[in-house]
């Protein structure tokens, strides 16, 4: 069986920055064990990437609060969590979901009887959920599995409500 851990934007200002959460910080921990679980080369990570223009987006529109703009510190993954991520693959992404990373695996699992793919980081709601539901399009046959104690929510209300999504579209909450 070949099992993959998707690390979704795991940085500074989702953490402790100009999104922060009391419950970001939370899981850091939690997020570093995880990854020591997997081998280095069945690991991937995203990285929310934005431009100095982010402001005049469609996103920047609806949420106007400058995050993730790169070569920022808010950009950087989190020092621990990048860390251990040492040697993984990380795709930088302009948006919530990641068709990139979803194709990406796709071809890495191509001839894989089983496969096993588990998601944790930041936001549930927004980027874990939009990644999730991209890996259920692109292979329905694999199993998304979400770790609900290595991830974190806007706010408590609207995770729990992500995790109830993703579990209804066949993904198995943990």
């Amino acid at each position: 069986m070949k099992k993959l851990l998707v690390v979704i934007d795991m940085q500074n200002d989702f953490i402790d920055g100009a999104l922060g959460t009391k419950e970001a910080e939370a899981i850091v921990d939690r997020v570093v064990e995880k990854i020591k679980e997997y081998p280095k080369d069945c690991i991937y990570a995203t990285r929310d990437t934005h431009g100095s223009n982010y402001l005049e987006t469609q996103e920047g529109k609806l949420l106007p609060v400058v995050h993730c703009v790169e070569g920022t510190r808010g950009w950087e993954i989190q020092e621990k969590v990048a860390k251990e991520l040492s040697g993984a693959v990380v795709v930088n992404k302009d948006t919530f979901g990641s068709q990139a990373l979803a194709d990406m695996l796709y071809f890495e699992t191509i001839g894989q009887d089983e496969v096993e793919i588990e998601l944790v980081g930041l936001c549930t709601d927004i980027c874990v959920v939009s990644n999730a539901i991209l890996l259920k399009t692109r292979m329905p046959e694999v199993k998304v599995i979400i770790d609900a104690s290595c991830c974190a929510g806007v706010t408590p209300e609207s995770h729990a409500a992500a995790l109830t999504t993703m579990q209804m579209c066949q993904c198995v909450i943990k």
